[in-house]
């Protein structure tokens, strides 16, 4: 019994110590087995992030809904009437009766020229047609008397006729000279300046002393004078909106002055044309300004609401300026469909906002990419973020 206990101890390895080495085996192969697996897990996420990163992400928004049923649009408001009041004849300013800012009437006299030169003129033009009166009236008198001569057979029928001319001759220079004279009392009558309408007086650009030149270039009104009872509107309508433009259609506007404060008006002409170079219409409106509150020559914005889009329109969006594409085949936008993948959408513009776009071809739903990529194409798998929310 004692020899083969020493032939265990000393023969080869107990069992503890094969369960040791077993163990250790173990350990050792399930370590490799982790690490290998741990590698190639990592491998292959670092690959699908590799992929990841060739997949660029945009920023899509989603068209704006119909177009919105206001426009806003400067103006200048305009008096009904205005005239300059021009000097007709030459001479110095004798005085004047109305300042700017008074009303007056039509035929009220607003200031009197002195006119000396013209004053001479008329006395020697009615002299001059007094001496050619007594010489019409002579010769009448004469022709008359060589009438009856010549029915006696006493002179002959040349001097009839030679007496017969001079009477013609002096009338045609009487009818001159009295031509003269009325041409001189019409420009006589131009001392008088008055008001060509009822209205208030805008400007007064001349004083008592002041020289008065007449017919020149250079010559400048010496009143202007407004009616403001109403006020003129003129707008320039995109064409986008022409169609929608027709008379009686009515507006609002505001005016620095009375801040938000919204003042009527209604459209009473327009030109019924676009203009070639800024592709806008030219409407008139016009405001009741009975009240006198408004005044000409002030800043406006108009106002236009619709009730929705225009006759036979096509549904309209609006979408950010920034997602335009322009390519050979025109101007377009990129979509996100709902595989992450771009398509290209051609669109018509409507209506450019400045940084945004009114356009045709787009519906509420779409998802359009917004700054897009030059080099962006049809089929590119892309990984969209809605605006204003973070990837």
């Amino acid at each position: 019994m004692a020899d083969t206990h020493a032939a265990t101890v000393h023969g080869g390895p107990g069992p503890r110590l094969r369960w040791i080495i077993v163990g250790g085996a173990c350990v050792f192969g399930i370590i490799v087995v982790a690490g290998t697996l741990t590698r190639l897990h990592d491998r292959h996420r670092l690959h699908g992030e590799n992929v990841a990163a060739l997949i660029p992400a945009v920023t899509v928004v989603h068209p704006g809904g119909h177009a919105v049923d206001t426009l806003v649009l400067p103006a200048i408001l305009q008096a009904w009437y205005s005239a300059p009041v021009y000097a007709r004849t030459s001479g110095y300013l004798r005085q004047w009766y109305v300042d700017i800012g008074q009303k007056v009437t039509a035929g009220q006299l607003l200031a009197e020229i002195d006119t000396p030169d013209v004053d001479l003129q008329l006395a020697g033009a009615r002299a001059a047609l007094g001496t050619r009166t007594a010489q019409r009236d002579l010769a009448r008198i004469t022709s008359r008397r060589w009438d009856r001569l010549n029915a006696l057979n006493a002179v002959s029928q040349q001097e009839t006729d030679e007496r017969r001319g001079n009477l013609a001759a002096s009338e045609a220079t009487r009818h001159e000279s009295a031509a003269d004279v009325e041409r001189l009392e019409t420009l006589s009558g131009f001392k008088r300046i008055i008001a060509p309408f009822a209205g208030v007086v805008t400007s007064r650009a001349t004083d008592i002393g002041a020289l008065i030149v007449a017919g020149t270039a250079a010559s400048q009104p010496l009143f202007t004078v407004s009616d403001v009872t109403r006020l003129r509107l003129y707008v320039r309508v995109p064409q986008a909106y022409a169609a929608r433009m027709h008379d009686g259609f009515a507006a609002r506007f505001t005016v620095p002055d009375y801040g938000t404060r919204p003042f009527d008006a209604r459209l009473i002409h327009s030109a019924d044309a676009v203009d070639s170079q800024s592709g806008t219409m030219l409407v008139q409106l016009v405001y009741d300004n009975a009240a006198n509150l408004l005044k000409p020559g002030a800043y406006a914005q108009v106002t236009f609401r619709f009730d929705g889009p225009g006759p036979q329109a096509p549904p309209a969006v609006r979408i950010p300026a920034s997602s335009l594409l322009f390519r050979r085949e025109g101007t377009g936008v990129a979509l996100v469909d709902g595989s992450d993948h771009v398509r290209i959408r051609p669109i018509s513009i409507v209506t450019d906002f400045g940084t945004e776009l009114e356009v045709t071809g787009l519906s509420a739903q779409d998802r359009v990419i917004t700054n897009p990529p030059d080099d962006i194409g049809d089929g590119d798998t892309v990984h969209p973020h809605e605006a204003g929310h973070g990837a």
